[in-house]
């Protein structure tokens, strides 16, 4: 097992220089460049001025004067030499600062919208399984297809507009921390949470379901109905155990599914995490936030997928990593 995290670890790695790489040029080939930005900023602030800036000057001034494997190399030297992820080509704060405050946020946000899902997918997946063509199995099918085909940034722009509109009700458009009133901070979370766990409560209540069902079809099964034992016994200590691999794996697929919902939802709630961040740098031109947060966010992708695939020996004993 250690050997193969090693591993594991030093893939890692070159993952994540590659990603760098991609997300350093993807970015830059948008239209516009952060200098039209400042352009279109100083002209809303002073419409019809006839202040003009000198673009080289201000090039020169944030370091974007130099060929782009230049300032990739520069970034990359900050991370390795420094720990620095640079500064905001629109201020004096620096990146990892902001992210290290928004952080908190997404974290949140994806935990509760992780054990929303499942609490909802794992027990609804199951019972229509043992409970295969009755009318409860219909319903959960048919509440999985809805779930999987309604999007979320719909559901969330109902969910903002439409309660405000009748009985006057709106989320809070303040952040209420955990430490400053925790059920108001888990109240904040809970709708945006909940929206954004229903496309992985339905894609997981239907791998559940159907993995129950194979599993249940087994010969080791049929042996313990034979030995007399219960309904209970027989589902959650032989059944459950054997068909979560599969479903572990589905939400480790769905982890950047999960991300990208968060861009979304925090844009529309209101919610101060890396999402709303990457946004407003993205519309900026703020090249280094943008690296910045995609690298933290292809972090934490990499590392759950590499957690999950350490529960699979806990939930088959069958599995080891030599």
């Amino acid at each position: 097992m250690r050997a193969y995290v090693v591993r594991r670890l030093l893939l890692i790695v070159p993952t994540l220089f590659l990603l760098t790489i991609f997300v350093f040029l993807l970015v830059r080939f948008l239209p516009g460049d952060v200098i039209d930005m400042i352009e279109a900023r100083m002209e809303a602030q002073a419409p019809g001025s006839t202040l003009e800036i000198d673009r080289e000057a201000l090039m020169r001034a944030l370091g974007l004067d130099v060929p782009v494997w230049v300032q990739y190399g520069r970034w990359m030297s900050g991370i390795l030499f420094r720990g620095t992820l640079g500064e905001s080509l629109f201020g004096t704060f620096s990146v990892e600062d902001q992210i290290l405050e928004r952080l908190p946020v997404t974290i949140e946000l994806g935990l509760m919208a992780i054990v929303i899902g499942l609490l909802i997918a794992l027990p609804v997946g199951i019972y229509s399984a043992i409970r295969q063509d009755t009318a409860a199995d219909y319903a959960g099918r048919s509440i999985a297809i809805i779930g999987l085909a309604t999007p979320n940034f719909w559901l969330g722009t109902m969910v903002m507009i439409f309660p405000a509109i009748w009985w006057g009700w709106s989320p809070s458009m303040r952040l209420i921390t955990f430490s400053e009133d925790p059920l108001g901070n888990l109240g904040m979370f809970l709708i945006p949470s909940l929206i954004l766990g229903t496309a992985l409560a339905a894609s997981t209540m239907r791998m559940t379901r159907t993995m129950m069902l194979e599993v249940l079809r087994q010969d080791f099964i049929r042996t313990a109905w034979s030995k007399g034992l219960r309904e209970r016994a027989v589902v959650i200590r032989h059944a459950v155990k054997n068909a979560l691999i599969p479903v572990v794996t589905l939400v480790g697929l769905q982890l950047p599914l999960l991300i990208g919902g968060s861009v979304i939802l925090e844009q529309i709630f209101v919610l101060p995490g890396l999402g709303r961040l990457m946004v407003s740098a993205l519309e900026e031109r703020d090249y280094p936030v943008v690296s910045g947060v995609n690298l933290v966010f292809a972090t934490m992708v990499v590392g759950a997928n590499l957690l999950i695939d350490l529960i699979y020996p806990c939930l088959d004993p069958r599995v080891r990593y030599e």
